[in-house]
């Protein structure tokens, strides 16, 4: 029986199959004490530098969300999730606190005017760092407020009226310093539309021979009625406000879904989005109109009217036909640089240039200038000054990067190539051009002397692991020259260069036993001096075994993983059960497919999500063994995805075995979304694994016919790849007991909850020894406090049941 008899076969038995039994009246249950206090730790806060350096915010997070909080009402319309109480996301992650530390003296300070139990979130500087906006959800709305450094004081400054539906942020700075621009929501809009009882008619969609690829989005719009409520909740006005309250509308209401300043606050970039709208796509390939604007509203220019983008071809090489990537260019007052296709978007076509950089200067009415043209796809601009800008061209089918410099105010003259990059090859990675933001608040290259030369920040990657590094880069020669770089017995980062002149940089540095701190580090002087003290999450967990582990699969790909042992007594840590938690990469070569990316020597927060917890319970963590699928040249690599994960995985377990670490009988082999269908495939494939935990994954291939991960290919172009990579296919091979948990509101393009629900059909059907959890609200990441803990319960008791006490 040939793959597609068999397809469908299975598909006509499972019909078929009896609702799986549920286990009636079971509550939220709660795992070990020592689980709940992983869940319930107070998060580590974030920061935020003002663009000026002098200032650090510190940002406190709350804890996790209650499952009423998770619960709360949302709409699910055109890839939105929609908080219809607070013209919000659904699932926002906030803030609740705000001090502010000077890393001029490491003085710290209080932040008045909050208020009580506040939901922070969109924190940003003003330019010259004396102020910091942000936004507060209340429960009717969602405030715009701005903090005084000086004064270490913030104040409301609108009433609950921001439209932040979106992915852009809902305000953003005037250049002034003075003011902000902000998204409204349609101060005349009346109740929202109520669905009609009776139906006006059927829904319909056609297509008239035109291909239209396009792989698996959810929450899209339905009906014309969920229309009617995407627009009463995504229009906006947007509203020019000052420092002292003072307000004035500015252009014409819509669907405005980007509305970005120019460097000398005198323009408008706004995207709004038109009809036709789509059943199968997002909101951001809906129909795009592309306007400049004056200050005062008025309309300046039409850049582009963009048709909807529902026919882009498939593979990652296709992009939207037409203009995008539209931005200022951010070193000079009012100039727009934007890119088109060459190609036609397809990037299935044999051509010497896929795309061309065009520009058009204030006050738009004149030529458009074109600019460079790009052998690969365009991937962005960094500016600098009038004589240096980087253009970023990428290639994923051969994972290829070309970095090239040229002249802004001399468009017509050749790009001069700097790098041409493999992206997988982590050792040769020679780091990013260093930004930072200029008066007007905008990003630019950070140059260095006297405008000779730009900084180069790595993540410096070795056998050894990750070194990060800066550079120091000479535009006229090209050479490079190390200023600084992490050594042991740390894994530091440079977060910020603070003065380039003088040395000085702003490092977040941890260790083993160190929670991530930052240390103001003066590198010519060899001087540190720490910022910030956050204190170690767990202390009682300092001094467990880590090491990272070195071995090799059966055809000589290297692999890594890092172990982590549970007991300090050494004589403890033999023939321990083990914990594998893994995710598998594509690769185009098998000598970057094997090389290290972890550290030795960085900090390991053991947190709900963490698989670390574990090693409380008695568990050896055999964490993140590579599990590359490699296809070198012209091959594909998901054409032998099995047999090369099955390798990965039996190197694994031959090398915690051989340690004296692992029992070779209580193995337990788990993964999230991608690593979920990697644990089934395991389990099908394979006899290494005593158990496998998988959550929230996608197990049969056929429901994502246009492609999944990193494949390019249709279904119908390689039919055998999908039923072969499907466990679904196989449910009948799988002979060790499988834990499966999905968040019910699964919204993640592929994952949808019914992959692991008919999953569980098919294995039931087969007999297999199978779980199925499915919790209510939650996404593809769990959120809530209930959710995350009885998680862990499952988990606990499963693995307890078919590890532990294993027969």
């Amino acid at each position: 029986m040939n793959p597609k008899q068999s397809l469908s076969l299975l598909l006509i038995t499972f019909l078929f199959f009896s609702v799986a039994s549920a286990q009636s009246g079971l509550k939220y249950q709660l795992p070990p004490d020592r689980l709940v206090e992983f869940v319930d730790a107070p998060p580590t806060p974030s920061v935020s530098i003002s663009n000026d350096g002098k200032w650090m915010l510190i940002m406190d997070r709350p804890g996790l969300p209650s499952i009423e909080e998770v619960s709360q009402p949302e709409l699910r319309l055109a890839g939105l999730r929609i908080n219809p109480l607070t013209n919000g996301p659904s699932r926002g992650r906030y803030l609740n606190d705000l001090k502010l530390l000077s890393l001029v003296d490491n003085t710290e300070y209080e932040v008045s005017g909050l208020t009580e139990n506040p939901r922070i979130s969109n924190v940003s500087w003003s330019p010259d760092g004396k102020n910091a906006a942000f936004c507060n959800t209340v429960e009717k709305g969602i405030e715009l407020w701005v903090l005084d450094v000086e004064a270490k004081k913030s104040r409301r400054l609108t009433e609950p009226v921001l439209n932040n539906i979106t992915r852009e942020s809902p305000y953003s700075w005037h250049p002034d310093n003075k003011s902000l621009l902000y998204k409204s929501i349609d101060k005349d809009r009346v109740s929202p539309p109520e669905p009609s009882k009776i139906p006006y008619g059927p829904v319909v969609q056609e297509n008239t021979g035109t291909k239209s690829p396009i792989r698996t989005y959810q929450d899209l719009l339905k009906n014309p009625y969920d229309e009617k409520v995407f627009e009463y909740y995504a229009s906006s006005q947007i509203i020019h406000l000052s420092l002292k309250g003072e307000s004035r509308e500015i252009g014409s209401r819509g669907i405005i879904t980007m509305c970005a300043v120019s460097p000398d606050g005198q323009y408008l970039l706004v995207e709004t989005v038109k009809k036709p709208y789509s059943y199968l796509v997002p909101y951001y390939r809906f129909p795009l109109s592309i306007e400049i604007w004056d200050i005062q509203g008025k309309l300046v220019h039409t850049l582009a009217e963009l048709t909807l983008a529902d026919d882009i071809p498939s593979g990652f090489g296709s992009v939207r036909k037409g203009v995008r990537s539209v931005e200022w260019r951010s070193d000079v007052p009012a100039q727009l640089f934007w890119t088109e296709a060459l190609d036609e978007g397809d990037g299935s076509k044999r051509v010497d240039f896929r795309d061309q950089v065009f520009s058009l200067k204030a006050p738009f009415t004149g030529e458009i200038e074109k600019g460079p043209k790009c052998s690969l796809r365009f991937a962005g601009i960094d500016w600098g000054n009038s004589s240096t800008a980087m253009i970023y061209e990428y290639w994923w089918k051969t994972r290829k990067e070309i970095i090239s410099r040229f002249e802004p105010d001399k468009l017509e003259a050749e790009k001069k190539v700097l790098f041409e990059l493999n992206t997988e090859d982590r050792y040769a990675d020679p780091g990013s051009f260093v930004s930072s933001k200029n008066s007007m608040g905008k990003w630019v290259l950070l140059f260095g002397n006297k405008d000779k030369s730009l900084y180069l920040r790595g993540r410096g990657g070795s056998p050894r692991g990750y070194e990060p590094f800066i550079n120091s880069y000479d535009l006229s020669t090209g050479k490079t020259n190390r200023l600084w770089q992490s050594s042991p017995p740390y894994y530091e980062y440079p977060s910020r260069i603070l003065d380039g002149s003088k040395g000085i940089l702003l490092v977040s540095r941890e260790s083993v036993t160190e929670q991530p701190n930052y240390h103001r580090v003066e590198w010519r002087k060899g001087k540190s001096t720490q910022v910030t003290k956050f204190p170690h999450p767990h202390p009682d967990l300092m001094g467990l075994g880590k090491q990272l582990v070195t071995y090799q699969r059966e055809d000589g790909v290297q692999l890594s993983a890092t172990l982590h042992l549970p007991y300090k007594d050494p004589v403890k840590n033999k023939d321990l059960p083990v914990i594998m938690w893994a995710y598998p990469r594509e690769f185009k070569d098998a000598k970057s497919a094997g090389q290290v990316d972890d550290s030795p020597y960085s900090f390991d927060r053991i947190s709900h999500w963490s698989t670390l917890v574990w090693l409380t319970q008695g568990y050896a963590v055999f964490d993140d063994p590579k599990m590359p699928i490699i296809g070198e040249g012209d091959k594909e690599p998901n054409d032998t995805f099995i047999k090369q994960l099955v390798a990965s995985a039996k190197a694994a377990v031959d090398k915690v075995v051989a340690m004296g670490v692992a029992d070779p009988d209580k193995i337990v082999i788990g993964g999230h979304s991608y690593g979920a269908f990697m644990t089934a495939n395991l389990l099908a494939h394979s006899d290494l694994f005593a158990t496998g935990i998988a959550r929230s994954g996608a197990y049969n291939r056929t429901l994502t016919p246009f492609g999944f991960q990193a494949e390019e290919r249709t279904y119908w172009e390689a039919p055998d790849v999908y039923y072969n990579m499907s466990p679904f296919m196989h449910a009948d091979k799988v002979n060790e007991p499988i834990l499966l948990i999905h968040g019910q509101a699964d919204n993640n393009s592929g994952t949808f909850p019914i992959q692991s629900e008919r999953y569980y059909h098919a294995l039931k059907g087969q007999g297999a020894t199978v779980r199925l959890v499915m919790l209510p609200h939650e996404s593809h990441g769990y959120r809530a406090r209930e959710s995350l803990l009885h998680m862990l319960w499952e988990t606990d008791e499963w693995m307890k049941k078919y590890v532990l006490n294993k027969e």
